[in-house]
């Protein structure tokens, strides 16, 4: 099997876009540079196709990996035959591979391994033929050393053949098959963890059953998660008889003889003591799996979302980080993000130094020439919101509550120490806020993504694929977005196809000793940015008031010529061109195809062209929460109330309605009709309004509707 086939079997794509994509990545392409500007290699192949070919090359490499130290292992035993490497050849699983294994691989003392070392292997073959009318006569000539009777000799016999059983690759499928069919999933709750506080919220798993393979993935990741609290038992089935009967019409091939006895005692102890909690290994590890791939998915989706939230761009931001005791700190921003002021304020108890705070607030705003502010959704958020609101200002501002979900592990990151190394956690954090409303993508990639708190049990999943997959997409959102690179940060610049860290300190910096970079091809002098990165990552770094109009878009300067024999042709000069929607669309493209650039990536010049350098972000825009709703005690049943999205699950969404405590919209309560997925409905940070469902305040648990 070849790594063509692996991928075409379980993806309906084209084999010269399998191929070239293939031949991309191979000359580390990264994902962004081949789907933006090697369409025509890979037939306009989108970012999730070559993702999806990333992926199973990965795993074609990792099983033709296993299969060669399997087939050497068994070739050092001299046992590998030309049907068994054959079969080995052709197996497409892992599980086949290790099933094909089993026989060979070596064991720990068992007690198979026992009874062979007393020399009861002959008969246990003997009643593997099923022949031999009086079974216990057969056994009376083993008893000796070790073997002290002949059931002694029987039982010895059994455990061989409960092996043998264990290790038959039909056997083990056969039974796989049932286990993925009808496994039930059962729980039950640990009686000195029942009355526990903290158990509560397992509540429903306390005597809890369905069928494995329709367990969603959110429940099968909250029961998992019980159980490894020590909250509930978790037990895995399917029916015994039906398993014992499947493994009968495999194994046994006479009529009943007191062989066939023996064979019927031994396919039970096999089943029980072997072949089942390994499978059940197995299919939980499957479910589990799964369970965690979709939660990656759904995490992975929220992710995006988040990171290309509306930006406010380029203003001047006060940023408040509220608090009660402590007092809430602000600072001051600049256009461009950098600190220019902080301090306390104290409008809340115990201090209520509400008229100094807001003497204070308002000059700053005018000493500074803030254009926005920016507010913190934590402790104190919507005090600090009414607050805020009833300064009378001399000019209109606009005020934004923003999530500062993951703020403090930026503050306390060596990321920000680097940034800020004379100021605390408490200024930095606040910085995050304000830098947050200006542009979430610059600054929520400094932060861990799964710090980010938006998505389902992330702590639960693969931690190696999560951060596979959340990396994925950083990558996706940062070079679609496309980044300042005389303005970007390290963290920021990082993530630039291309680039990674040590390429992204290096830009910063070259910045620093030569100031701001000019073009993009000095970008080359750039120490160790050589063809290849320069290749990656020139189309994705942005320069502004660049001597050439093109290192402003998203044109690769690979493709510069094109344009400006467009420019040539039509007489204009190229920043003439850039922007000419009427000359631009009378343009015959055809004209301009070449061996390597063909109609997709020339309607993609043109349409940058049309609007070069435009941040593919919708705007900030203003919210406002009810004002009567302060916390979860003024929450009502029967209340319409506004709100934001700020989790997407599987199950359902959450809404923040200004309050400490998020409510759930349960997928069942989205729309009139059926929904199977929530992002049909729904996205991050989108403006909803909810109907109150139910309110549990001991809890603090919110139940939302959407439905008309």
């Amino acid at each position: 099997m070849t790594l063509l086939h692996y991928i075409q079997s379980q993806l309906s794509l084209p084999e010269r876009s399998i191929l070239k994509t293939i031949e991309l990545l191979n000359e580390d392409c990264t994902i962004p540079f081949i789907a933006r500007y090697r369409k025509e290699m890979t037939g306009n192949l989108d970012e999730v196709q070559i993702g999806q070919i990333v992926k199973l090359k990965t795993a074609f490499e990792e099983l033709e990996k296993r299969r060669e130290a399997i087939l050497k292992a068994i070739a050092e035993q001299d046992a590998l035959t030309p049907q068994l490497q054959e079969k080995i050849a052709k197996a497409t699983t892992l599980t086949a591979l290790e099933d094909l294994y089993l026989p060979f691989k070596k064991k720990r003392k068992t007690k198979a391994s026992v009874a062979r070392e007393n020399g009861l292997e002959p008969l246990a073959k003997i009643i593997m033929k099923q022949q031999h009318q009086d079974v216990e006569h057969a056994a009376q000539r083993f008893v000796k050393g070790e073997v002290a009777s002949i059931e002694k000799a029987l039982e010895g016999a059994r455990y061989i053949i409960a092996e043998w059983i264990n290790e038959n690759e039909y056997v083990r499928n056969k039974i796989r098959r049932l286990y993925q069919r009808k496994a039930t999933i059962t729980t039950k709750a640990v009686k000195a963890k029942k009355d526990d506080d903290t158990a509560q919220k397992y509540k429903q798993y306390f005597d809890w059953s369905e069928s494995l393979h329709r367990t969603p993935s959110h429940r099968l990741l909250a029961m998992l998660r019980a159980e490894n609290e020590g909250v509930i038992k978790l037990k895995v089935e399917v029916d015994t008889e039906e398993a014992l009967h499947i493994i009968d019409g495999m194994i046994i091939k006479t009529d009943v003889t007191s062989c066939t006895d023996q064979i019927f005692i031994a396919i039970e102890d096999a089943y029980k003591r072997l072949l089942s909690p390994a499978i059940v290994n197995e299919v939980m590890n499957e479910a589990k799996a799964k369970a965690d791939a979709t939660a990656i998915s759904v995490f992975a989706d929220n992710l995006k979302q988040l990171l290309l939230g509306a930006p406010l761009g380029q203003k001047r931001v006060l940023a408040i980080d509220p608090g009660f005791v402590s007092g809430c700190k602000v600072v001051c921003l600049d256009e461009q993000g950098d600190l220019l002021h902080n301090e306390n304020i104290y409008p809340h108890p115990p201090q209520r130094e509400t008229a100094q705070a807001g003497k204070k607030i308002r000059s700053l705003v005018n000493a500074y020439k803030i254009q926005a502010i920016a507010i913190g959704n934590g402790t104190a958020s919507r005090e600090t919101e009414f607050f805020v609101k009833k300064i009378q200002f001399d000019c209109d501002l606009q005020v934004f509550v923003v999530n500062e979900a993951g703020a403090s592990v930026y503050s306390a990151s060596k990321i920000a120490r680097a940034e800020f190394p004379n100021y605390d956690v408490t200024v930095r954090g606040a910085v995050s806020i304000g830098r947050r409303l200006k542009d979430p993508l610059a600054e929520l990639v400094k932060i861990d993504p799964k710090a980010i708190g938006v998505g389902q049990y992330q702590h639960d999943v693969d931690q190696t694929k999560l951060k596979e997959e959340l990396d994925t997409v950083v990558m996706s959102c940062v070079n679609a977005v496309g980044v300042n690179v005389n303005t970007a940060s390290s963290a920021l610049l990082s993530y630039v196809s291309g680039i990674g860290v040590n390429l992204a300190e290096n830009i910063v910096n070259y910045r620093s000793e030569h100031g701001k970079i000019e073009s993009r091809n000095s970008l080359k002098e750039v120490p160790r940015l050589g063809p290849k990165a320069f290749q990656q990552a020139a189309a994705f770094l942005r320069i502004t008031d660049a001597k050439h109009p093109l290192d402003n878009s998203t044109v690769h300067p690979e493709s510069y010529h094109i344009v400006e024999k467009m420019a040539k042709d039509v007489k204009l000069s190229v920043e003439e061109l850039i922007g000419n929607k009427a000359v631009l669309n009378n343009i015959q493209l055809e004209k301009y195809c070449t061996e390597t650039i063909g109609l997709p990536t020339l309607n993609d010049i043109v349409k940058e062209l049309e609007k070069p350098g435009v941040d593919p972000r919708k705007a900030a825009k203003l919210f406002e929460f009810d004002p009567n709703v302060k916390t979860i005690a003024d929450v009502k049943v029967g209340m319409s109330l506004p709100g934001i999205v700020n989790n997407i699950t599987n199950f359902g969404c959450f809404v923040d309605i200004g309050i400490k405590e998020s409510g759930l919209v349960h997928i069942s309560k989205l729309a009139n009709e059926f929904i199977s997925d929530v992002n049909a409905v729904v996205k991050l940070h989108q403006h909803v309004v909810v109907t109150v469902v139910e309110v549990d305040e001991a809890r603090k648990r919110i139940q939302l509707s959407m439905i008309d």
